[in-house]
Order: structure tokens, then sequence, then C-alpha cells
């Protein structure tokens, strides 16, 4: 039982890649950008919502299942450096704020999202 402690403990003290990732459409110019914490937990949890028909963004799911998975793909954006001060533990704002500045780079590129509500 011990054993079963110690591994939960050093899976919470692991260092995540953690940043900015985007689906994007391969068939319009639209995509669905997002933040995370870990980049790995982030793709499986949106690619889970997507295949089950139950990802929060209506649009994004319409044109997924009307597509299928083969014409999206999943990109890393930017990924944000651990502060090396390592008594910092949330890095919420700091994702929020790589979030917006992707989000105006995208959009001065031309890209489109997705609406939040069909």
């Amino acid at each position: 039982m011990d054993r079963k402690k110690e591994l939960k403990q050093q899976y919470k003290q692991m260092k995540h890649p953690m940043g900015v990732f985007i689906v994007r459409s391969k068939a319009s110019n639209k995509c669905f950008l997002e933040a995370s914490n870990n980049f790995r937990a982030g793709f499986n949890k949106t690619l889970l919502q997507l295949s089950a028909n139950m990802h929060p963004n209506r649009e994004l799911q319409k044109e997924w299942n009307e597509l299928g998975k083969e014409n999206f793909s999943f990109e890393i954006l930017e990924e944000l450096e651990y502060d090396k001060d390592e008594s910092k533990t949330d890095y919420s704002e700091d994702l929020a704020i790589l979030h917006m500045m992707w989000e105006e780079k995208l959009r001065a590129q031309g890209m489109e999202f997705y609406r939040k509500k069909l």
C-alpha cells in the first residue's frame, strides 16, 4: 500500500509539458485553440470528447462528425517553460496569457475559430 501512495506522490510532482495546442480543420480555415497544463492529457481529453460526441464546442463537434478524424490535425503551438523558482505551482494565468497571444496571432494570419454555440 505504501508503494501505491509513493507512486501517486511521484506522479503529482512530475513536470508535464504544458502550453497551447490547436485542433485544426484540414477542410476549412477553422481551428480550436486550447491551453493545457499537460499536453498528453489535453490531447487525450479533446480526442475522447470528440470521439464520444461530447465536446463542449458544438461547431467543432459537428464538423468532426461530418468530416471525420482524418480531416483534423492536433499541433503543439508553444510549450510553456516551468519557472526556475520551484515553489511556483500554478501556471493558469501564464497559460491564459499564452492562449490570448496565440489567438491574436492566428486571427492576424486569417484563421477562424469555431464558435462556442450553434
